[in-house]
């Protein structure tokens, strides 16, 4: 069995910006009971605080999992009874006045403006600066139907590519596009957690739903971790409850065996 099974967040573990739900929370703290986690995702520290953290049961062993907000430029781990930041990576003020600028230049021009949004456009992240087209608070249906097969924001990302061509621009989410220094992606992500938990990536076990090449998780399977795509978070459920199975009959092997 795998030491570390690594999770993308929107659209593997919950739906895009929404907290987990009761089933995903209480299966999710019962894999933590059982073996190390980490969660990868282009989000914010706080959007995993509200998706994830607040919604697992009292009893998960939260020490077991590593949170790794915007694809690995920062760093969370639990301990002593709170959550400690081992690192941030973040970009400069001169740096995140230029994305933003550009961002906006980039919008207006491929006319993708939307005529309604929910919440700001802009968030800076510290070390990512994520647009999203709808608005941060937008309701998942506008946004699955805003850009379905990635044409709008492909062409914002082409005019942004020559705005900014110092910096890495992917596509994230239903509606977003995130900007981040060069090489920092879910790949990224997986070689902090080899480096920092000392686990080999062949041991290592990545979860997502977008693997396909394009998608945002597809750095992962470049790594040469097994990797394994979902639908979605239904798909998920049916993956950790298989999971905990395969777990649980280890552990009691390994138990009679001694």
């Amino acid at each position: 069995m795998k030491k570390l099974i690594v999770f993308d967040l929107d659209g593997t573990l919950a739906q895009s910006k929404a907290p987990l739900d009761k089933e995903m929370a209480r299966l999710f703290g019962g894999l933590l009971n059982l073996a190390r986690v980490a969660i990868i995702s282009g989000g914010a520290w706080p959007q995993f605080k509200k998706q994830v953290i607040s919604k697992l049961p009292k009893s998960s062993r939260l020490e077991q999992l590593s949170i790794l907000p915007t694809c690995g430029t920062k760093f969370y781990e639990y301990g002593k009874g709170k959550w400690k930041k081992l690192y941030s990576e973040d970009f400069t003020g001169a740096q995140k006045k230029k994305i933003i600028k550009s961002l906006n230049k980039a919008v207006e021009k491929s006319g993708f403006r939307a005529d309604k949004i929910w919440g700001e456009q802009i968030e800076d992240r510290g070390s990512q600066i994520t647009f999203s087209a709808l608005g941060q608070k937008a309701p998942l249906e506008p946004k699955k139907a805003w850009d379905p097969k990635f044409a709008k924001r492909k062409k914002i990302k082409t005019l942004l590519n020559k705005l900014i061509p110092e910096f890495q621009v992917t596509l994230g989410g239903a509606t977003s596009i995130d900007v981040t220094r060069h090489g920092i992606d879910k790949a990224y992500g997986m070689h902090k957690l080899q480096d920092i938990l000392e686990i080999g990536i062949n041991e290592m076990l990545f979860v997502g739903d977008a693997l396909f090449k394009g998608g945002n998780d597809y750095p992962a399977s470049t790594t040469g971790a097994d990797c394994i795509q979902v639908r979605d978070p239904d798909d998920t459920k049916t993956l950790i409850k298989t999971l905990i199975v395969c777990l649980t009959n280890t552990e009691k092997h390994s138990i009679q065996g001694n």
